[in-house]
């Protein structure tokens, strides 16, 4: 960021200092990095009750055209056209060569009309590649005054059907609009900390009064950008700028099962995205690494950028996220592998301050995911 720029806040802000937390800059905010509880109780707390997120820093975008959906497939590998009413999905960004310049969730929120969750640092990037849709007869609108929250953990549920008893008819990647408050918002049940929860869209100016209808629960805590990561990587979720970069594409990153069968080179509506071709190329011949999970030796965390090596101290990979799993009680890490390196159950190690820790292959996810499938 250039010394021109100024930090941005999110609607929120005050709450965060008032409740003590610890704020930090982050994609171009100062956002609340753990609050007194401290991460490793943060992060329990959400797997064990409900946590509340302030992600109001992430992009809201919204895409209005009679023929938003075959717009935004020019952009993304994914089944956009299909995607039913008020349901949600999964995409990616990619560009010429098949790279991937962000992850978002796409709803489909009435006839004509896409929301789109971008992440904080690439939301900018995102609203001008998608304005290009505007030569196809659509509405690009990055939204403001607007603020995100989410509420995550096994009791967010039971929370919010104080507030909005119609949230109990929902499931997994569906969205209502539902009125919280008096307020009308648009939820999503999805989130990014592996458990059952709420991505709730609404007015920047109500986000403090919704903030403490939640908060006035016993069951809710504040939970900061800390505890934020080490959920999801417990629960095997990608980062933008760790596991996905405009360097990879979405199949060297494990992330196939994300590309909708529709948009496949035998599906009904193949490719005509960028990078398809590469990307096709690797759905059917493979790839020369790809994302796993790692389980470290012992209790020294392996952290992201510690080189992964086999037995003859050839470099074989690099972790895109590692840490300790509070949830999992060990240190856990995600990597980028050669491939010919998986398959083999070769010996590997991971280079710690110059010491080589042993480290196994493991199928992701570190914990299970608790999404509410009904």
């Amino acid at each position: 960021m250039s010394s021109v720029e100024q930090i941005l806040i999110t609607p929120l802000y005050q709450m965060h200092l008032d409740a003590g937390a610890k704020m930090v800059p982050f994609a171009g905010y100062e956002m609340p990095l753990q609050y007194p509880l401290g991460i490793k109780k943060e992060h329990l707390h959400t797997r064990e009750n409900a946590g509340l997120f302030d992600v109001s820093h992430m992009g809201q975008i919204k895409i209005t055209g009679e023929n938003a959906k075959q717009a935004l497939e020019t952009l993304v590998p994914v089944d956009i056209v299909d995607l039913p009413l008020m349901k949600q999905r999964y995409a990616v960004l990619t560009n010429t060569n098949g790279g991937v310049m962000d992850d978002l969730m796409v709803t489909n929120i009435d006839d004509d009309s896409l929301f789109l969750v971008v992440n904080a640092a690439c939301k900018v990037a995102d609203y001008k590649h998608l304005k290009s849709l505007v030569d196809r007869g659509c509405e690009v609108e990055l939204l403001e005054d607007v603020a995100l929250l989410a509420l995550q953990g096994p009791k967010s549920c039971e929370v919010l059907a104080q507030f909005a008893p119609a949230c109990t008819e929902m499931t997994f990647m569906t969205a209502k609009k539902l009125t919280i408050g008096e307020v009308e918002c648009l939820v999503t049940r999805s989130g990014y900390s592996g458990e059952d929860g709420f991505e709730i869209s609404m007015p920047a100016f109500e986000a403090e009064r919704i903030a403490k209808l939640f908060l006035s629960d016993h069951a809710v805590q504040w939970v900061g950008l800390g505890a934020r990561d080490s959920l999801r990587l417990e629960a095997g979720l990608s980062l933008y700028g760790h596991e996905l970069d405009e360097n990879h594409t979405p199949v060297e990153s494990s992330l196939a099962w994300a590309l909708s069968k529709a948009r496949r080179h035998d599906g009904v509506r193949p490719g005509g995205y960028p990078g398809d071709s590469a990307i096709m190329k690797q759905l059917s011949e493979g790839t020369e690494a790809k994302i796993v999970g790692l389980q470290p030796e012992g209790r020294i965390p392996v952290r992201d950028g510690t080189l992964i090596e086999d037995d003859a101290g050839n470099n074989v990979g690099k972790v895109t996220s590692g840490g300790f799993g509070p949830s999992a009680g060990k240190p856990i890490a995600i990597a980028r592998i050669a491939v010919n390196f998986i398959d083999d159950n070769s010996a590997l190690f991971a280079l710690v301050r110059e010491k080589r820790i042993s480290v196994s292959i493991v199928k992701l996810p570190f914990v299970k995911q608790n999404y509410f499938r009904g």
